[in-house]
């Protein structure tokens, strides 16, 4: 009986030790230091070697392969179909093997054998950039925002023309005119690209639950922009009483929220939730561009887009930081439908961005000493503005994470590009 309580005893401490190894492995393996080794003073390196082997995607490897001693923290993605675990040199496949990029977390079910190696297989991680672009053969430019684009783009993707047309994370590739090629699936609707961000993130608009929706199926709703119009501050998308204020939510943006709570937050690990929305609202008081200091009411003025965008047709994809909106859905900018080929000076039926039905940007355009103004996209595709407290349509725009994946599509409307949620 002694001998029995001895033996179970000693169980129990071995058991221990094993779990406290790989413990200790787990532990230096989902080190968030970057390019942490596997190695570690508290287990020797023969021991880490014996238990975990990382392979990283080498081309010019004839395996495909080669040895790292560090787990990548960035750029690649864990192939977990390739990864395996022996006992004793043998492969045994019911060990199964999960490793989080964002948590840098990785997890060995079960692993409670001695003699057990994990072999952990690391891909070069695609950019959706870089896939999007192979669907696309040719790239244009555009120095011309005066008028429409409204004839067929299918197979044309636009891109900045010099550092003038960059966002505020670098080079920016766009849509413009009538592609039919722009479609995406993602959360249980239908979007179009608008554009790939400088961050290569992908900025989608909403099109609605079906590849032929049209008019009122394009919106999730309407509202006015915000409930009030008397003051200059209610132009913000979000406001508080100053020129470039936040912290209190539009009427429009409350309900953008609440969309975004019930159908998209179980989707956050896809979109990029602190995306730059540009709420601009510097002033000038007249069309030569002088400033002048804002005021919250009592005079009359114009915001910069306006002089921007009705006098000099010359949009811009720059943000002011102090107006930069780190939210996770908001709406299109009127710099963003002119450079989708919407134009103050015609209509543009044929523009992939017109719906049958107008919509609010969420760009300002100015005040006149009782009313605020915002821009809109017409149901005819014409860029105009409206008192704020008139009722329009609502397309949210999203963006989509720089690493997520396509999984299938070609991006027509009858094949949208699926965005990967697996």
């Amino acid at each position: 009986m002694i001998k029995s309580k001895e033996l179970l005893i000693k169980k129990i401490i071995v058991a221990s030790i094993i779990i406290l190894v790989v413990s200790t492995i787990l532990l230096i393996t989902t080190s968030k230091e970057k390019g942490k080794s596997i190695l570690n003073e508290e287990v020797s390196e023969q021991k880490v070697q014996d238990t975990v082997a990382v392979y990283i995607q080498d081309e010019s490897n004839d395996t495909g392969y080669s040895r790292s001693d560090t787990i990548p923290t960035e750029g690649y993605v864990f192939n977990e179909s390739a990864s395996y675990c022996t006992i004793d040199g043998n492969r045994d496949d019911s060990i199964t093997l999960s490793y989080k990029t964002e948590t840098q977390m990785l997890t060995v079910s079960p692993m409670t054998a001695p003699g057990t190696k994990c072999y952990l297989y690391f891909d070069k991680q695609v950019s959706i950039k870089d896939t999007l672009l192979t669907y696309y053969p040719t790239v244009l430019t555009r120095t011309d925002f005066s008028t429409t684009v409204t004839e067929t783009t299918t197979g044309i993707i636009y891109k900045s023309a010099d550092e003038s047309q960059y966002d505020d994370d670098g080079e920016v590739y766009y849509f413009a005119g009538n592609p039919t090629d722009n479609w995406v699936s993602f959360a249980g609707f239908y979007w179009r690209i608008v554009r790939i961000n400088g961050d290569g993130s992908v900025r989608l608009i909403y099109q609605g639950t079906s590849e032929d929706a049209t008019g009122e199926e394009t919106r999730i709703g309407t509202s006015a922009f915000n409930s009030s119009t008397d003051y200059s501050y209610y132009v913000g998308l979000s406001y508080d009483g100053t020129q470039h204020g936040t912290g209190l939510d539009s009427t429009i943006l409350e309900i953008l929220n609440e969309w975004y709570n019930k159908n998209l937050v179980s989707y956050a690990n896809y979109i990029d939730t602190k995306a730059k929305f540009c709420s601009d609202r510097v002033s000038y008081s007249n069309t030569s561009g002088t400033t002048e200091s804002w005021a919250a009411n009592g005079i009359a003025f114009f915001y910069a887009p306006y002089i921007r965008l009705t006098e000099n047709k010359n949009p811009t994809l720059l943000c002011s930081s102090s107006d930069i909106l780190n939210i996770p859905i908001g709406l299109i900018t009127a710099d963003e439908a002119i450079y989708g080929g919407i134009s103050l000076n015609g209509t543009a039926a044929n523009n992939y961005l017109t719906t049958e039905q107008d919509y609010w940007t969420m760009t300002p355009s100015h005040f006149t000493t009782r009313y605020a103004f915002v821009y809109r996209v017409s149901s005819s595709g014409q860029l105009g503005y409206s008192n704020v407290s008139l009722t329009s349509n609502i397309r949210p725009i999203i963006n989509l994470r720089s690493d997520v994946t396509i999984s299938s599509g070609n991006g027509t409307a009858s094949q949208p590009f699926v965005i990967n949620t697996d």
